[in-house]
């Protein structure tokens, strides 16, 4: 009986001691969990595009006219990001093939050479799509003939409004598809022939652009 009692009092106090023993000793962290960071479009970029577009206009006397052909052209432009809001600046400039003849008047050819733009910027972000709009100031150089005669070239300002979604393949690397509206009022073609010429341009642009960005995640305001 009294080798029970031992027995029992020694395992009794073993249990006390090692559970002493783990109460004292200290836990190992536990990892936390990695957070990939939020793609940022924040920063310089530049890119290159290609589309087609369509030419819409009304040379006064001669009647309305359509056209259509390609451009190519480059990209360069800032974005800043608050949240999920992306402001900026773009400018663009195409060479382009755009031509057509009023339905009226075959023999007279009206052709856009040249499309630019220097637009604002604004879009809404979804992580790595982008959806915006932009607007500013349309740049249209072109030439107009008739009847085999001299080709008079000139050059117009105007406005444009435009929308589209852009997407981050990588880190660094875009692509976007854009529709842009060009405006140029009517005006002469010029001295040669002095027509007065209504024009209207719609463009479609695919195009990649390489981000520059500036760091891993948008800036977060703080209300």
């Amino acid at each position: 009986m009294k080798k029970l009692l031992l027995a029992t009092t020694a395992l009794v106090a073993f249990a006390a001691g090692a559970q002493a023993a783990d109460l004292g000793s200290r836990r190992a962290p536990v990892a936390a969990a990695v957070v990939a960071p939020a793609f940022s479009w924040t920063g310089f970029y530049v890119g290159a595009f290609a589309g087609y577009g369509w030419n819409n206009y009304n040379i006064v006397g001669l009647g309305t006219g359509t056209g259509n052909g390609p451009l190519l052209g480059g990209t360069v432009g800032y974005n800043y990001q608050i949240n999920q809001f992306v402001l900026g600046a773009e400018a663009d400039l195409a060479f382009a093939a755009i031509t057509g003849r009023p339905a009226a008047a075959p023999n007279f050819s009206l052709r856009t050479n040249m499309l630019g733009s220097v637009r604002a910027r604004a879009g809404f972000a979804v992580d790595r799509a982008l959806l915006f709009v932009t607007g500013g100031l349309g740049i249209q150089n072109a030439a107009f003939s008739a009847n085999g005669g001299p080709i008079e070239r000139f050059t117009r300002t105007g406005w444009t409004l435009g929308g589209g979604v852009e997407y981050a393949l990588t880190q660094n690397w875009t692509a976007k598809l854009e529709y842009s509206y060009y405006n140029f009022g009517t005006r002469p073609a010029g001295a040669v022939y002095g027509l007065p010429v209504r024009n209207e341009v719609h463009t479609v642009k695919l195009g990649v652009n390489y981000l520059f960005s500036t760091g891993p995640s948008a800036v977060v305001a703080r209300y």
